[in-house]
């Protein structure tokens, strides 16, 4: 089976074969170590939850991912972002003295967090409970980095912008240090899911953040699923109707939060 290009996957509305085309991709690399790194949010499902009326669930993005893992033969891990501490951003791109950001300086001293001594970055050095060093020690372990995301006012939701903000070390070691690209023959995807408004324009969009960073960026890995193209339905009817929807468009069945308890 042909896997389709990007431009078609963006245009089309019956998705649930992009998922079998993912799934097929990675599956005839079997060899391959795929890292999944999810960034929507909902309650924490991995806490106790006490009554309060709303039923416990898993993000669709999260969903998603943690589907495709059990499909493929490969070596994986799976990181939920929001459910470790990563900081903010210092901004050191953008410092008075120059572009600071993942200079030799920065490099987190600890065997544990980095064994291979490539993590180099401030705010990791700087603020002692950062956990960004759980996400780089299995990047570097992997040969594919799928990120799914969802849509918050036409862009990424903030915990994805969040990650890929910290992670610009990763870009500025090969383009403005002009040291090796530790991303070098790495792929990299973006899978998001989004209500009703500019997700395929965001894919696009993290598709060139991504080559910016150095990944191989195979249109195989780079799709999103919207509910509704009608920026102005904002009904109640329209956001309880998209879940049943995303299920039935992508062919994937519910999965049960605590089984990630």
């Amino acid at each position: 089976m042909a896997i389709p290009s990007l431009a078609s996957l963006l245009k089309r509305r019956d998705l649930s074969g992009v998922v079998s085309d993912t799934i097929s991709y990675l599956s005839l690399q079997p060899s391959k170590r795929v890292l999944f790194l999810t960034t929507s949010t909902r309650y924490p499902f991995n806490t106790e939850y006490s009554a309060g009326g709303v039923e416990l669930e898993l993000p669709k993005s999260t969903e998603l991912a943690l589907f495709i893992k059990e499909q493929i033969p490969n070596k994986s891990e799976w990181i939920d972002i929001p459910q470790i501490k990563i900081y903010p951003c210092e901004g050191n791109v953008s410092h008075k003295t120059g572009n600071t950001c993942g200079v030799m300086d920065s490099v987190l001293k600890d065997k544990k967090k980095n064994p291979t001594g490539h993590h180099r970055c401030w705010a990791s050095v700087n603020d002692k409970h950062d956990q960004l060093w759980m996400v780089s020690k299995e990047l570097f372990k992997a040969d594919i980095v799928i990120f799914f995301a969802s849509i918050r006012w036409g862009q990424t939701n903030a915990e994805y912008q969040k990650l890929i903000e910290r992670l610009t070390w990763l870009e500025n070691r090969h383009t403005t240090l002009g040291e090796e690209n530790l991303l070098e023959g790495k792929q990299a995807g973006f899978i998001c899911i989004g209500q009703n408004w500019n997700g395929a324009n965001v894919t696009v969009v993290q598709k060139s953040v991504l080559g910016a960073f150095g990944f191989d960026t195979p249109d195989n890995l780079f799709w999103n699923w919207q509910y509704t193209t009608d920026f102005n339905d904002e009904t109640q009817e329209s956001y309880k109707a998209s879940d049943k929807q995303f299920h039935l468009d992508l062919g994937i069945p519910y999965i049960d939060p605590e089984k990630y308890d």
